[in-house]
């Protein structure tokens, strides 16, 4: 899972659902895999932020090329984060892909540590148990998955619109907090 918080292709898909279908089995503890891989998730994106902060952006924008990242992609980042700040860093622990890269802007634009602790730790708690949940239903569903590597991946990709659904409903709420809560311009 740490590996998953960082720019490593480690999908937290890969690892969550097979770890809750042992615990499914009574093998493992639910609330430890959870835990667990909301402590991994966690460690990782540390790790990155800090190298982010130390590093950054000289170095993205010397080898960035060589990972897709160009000038333009890391700006666009930047604001973004900026304009979101805490809401998006909690977002984009939610996604997939997203989650990975998302440390990387939070660190050049220095945000809070502390800030960034509390939503990246939030945002993969959710994110794990979510995943453990669909571990756990696939289990209930076809008790011989964990066997078929294929098959429990096409389990979870064919739940995976709910997830979606959850993020996009969470996407919108942030969205209109945001402009409720936006300062008036000049009356």
């Amino acid at each position: 899972m740490a590996m998953g918080s960082s720019p490593l292709p480690v999908p937290a898909e890969a690892v969550i659902p097979p770890a809750a279908f042992l615990a499914a089995q009574g093998k493992l503890s639910l609330a430890g895999v959870i835990i667990a891989g909301t402590l991994g998730s966690y460690l990782g994106a540390a790790v990155v932020y800090w190298l982010s902060l130390a590093l950054g952006r000289p170095l993205l924008l010397h080898y960035g090329r060589y990972f897709l990242l160009n000038p333009e992609k890391l700006e666009k980042a930047e604001l973004w984060l900026e304009r979101y700040e805490a809401g998006g860093v909690f977002f984009a622990r939610l996604l997939p892909v997203i989650r990975h890269f998302i440390s990387i802007p939070a660190g050049i634009v220095r945000m809070s540590f502390g800030t960034f602790s509390v939503v990246t730790i939030a945002g993969s708690a959710i994110a794990c148990a979510i995943l453990a949940y669909l571990g756990g239903q696939a289990y209930r569903r076809q008790p011989d998955l964990l066997s078929n590597p294929d098959a429990m991946m096409h389990f979870i990709r064919s739940q995976s619109h709910w997830i979606a659904l959850a993020v996009f409903l969470f996407g919108a709420l942030y969205v209109l907090v945001m402009r409720l809560t936006r300062p008036r311009s000049g009356t």
